[in-house]
């Protein structure tokens, strides 16, 4: 069992660096891609890069050597980068939203309103956001004093799994962290569903029926995105307790941190004819330089 999900982690981690890279990397070679969607689509590839990476390393070394141990500030750290990165994509999901719905309703003034210095700044908020958040739910979960063995039925360091550690009573803290939650989790998801209900409501009224299915596939794209990301955030930060189990628990942790950041490029790309045509100006580029 223990070689079946290490094989399977292996796999999707690969396939995850590789496919976000590659985004990476075809959004800032074609000049075509140098817009605010695309920018804004490689902060979320480069986010996700980094984000499967504070965890998953790890596991595979658990998984290989048997190394289930890990020190105190090691604990810390694995938590607060979980926690900063976790926290900026869900900003950066929103703000996303934001680009879609100036697009489709005020493209006229879509120039203005998504300036590259204001998609800068919408990335830095996205960071300032998710920075503040870890820190405040890093400091507060690591003081709890902990008791028994210490050991955490889970495969890296989450505040839901710290916290059974705790010999304090953690209740006040619980309800701190479902506040941060309605911040970081529901504020946003509030802020996309209202901005894709507006666009709903433009795209039904377009004539064009070439623009209302364009509009409507790279909406579907960041639609799916957000609810393949949301969804578990939502099931491990918001619910009680009493509704967590170990088992569910390991399982939604494994999609938010290897699957997801694994689909959404492939969801990117597969509905997108401009990242598509990209890949194959670059794979033509290189069958070219082969030949030569």
């Amino acid at each position: 069992m223990d070689l079946f999900l290490f094989s399977m982690v292996v796999i999707i981690y690969t396939l995850a660096m590789v496919g976000n890279t590659a985004m990476v990397f075809l959004i800032w070679a074609d000049a075509q891609l140098h817009t605010p969607m695309y920018f804004l689509l490689s902060q979320l590839s480069f986010l996700d890069i980094f984000f499967t990476s504070v965890t998953v390393p790890k596991m595979i070394a658990g998984f290989l050597f048997g190394w289930t141990s890990i020190s105190f500030v090691g604990c810390g750290a694995q938590m607060f980068f979980f926690m900063f990165l976790g926290a900026a994509e869900c900003l950066l999901l929103a703000l996303m939203a934001y680009d879609r719905y100036v697009a489709i309703c005020n493209p006229l003034h879509y120039p203005s309103l998504m300036s590259h210095q204001t998609c800068l700044l919408m990335v830095a908020a996205s960071w300032l956001g998710g920075s503040i958040n870890a820190s405040i739910q890093t400091a507060l979960t690591l003081q709890f004093p902990n008791c028994g063995s210490r050991r955490i039925t889970h495969f890296f360091c989450e505040v839901p799994s710290l916290l059974r550690l705790a010999c304090a009573d953690t209740a006040a803290y619980e309800r701190l962290l479902f506040v941060t939650g309605v911040v970081v989790l529901l504020v946003p998801i509030v802020f996309i569903t209202t901005s894709y209900a507006l666009i709903l409501a433009a795209v039904l009224g377009m004539h064009s029926v070439e623009g209302r299915q364009k509009a409507l596939a790279t909406c579907s794209s960041h639609l799916t995105v957000v609810n393949l990301f949301y969804g578990p955030l939502v099931y491990t930060y918001m619910l009680p307790a009493s509704y967590h189990s170990p088992g569910q628990d390991d399982v939604v942790s494994i999609f938010y941190t290897v699957l997801t950041p694994m689909l959404n490029p492939v969801i990117y790309s597969l509905r997108n004819k401009e990242v598509t045509g990209a890949m194959k100006k670059v794979i033509g580029k290189c069958g070219v330089g082969r030949t030569a």
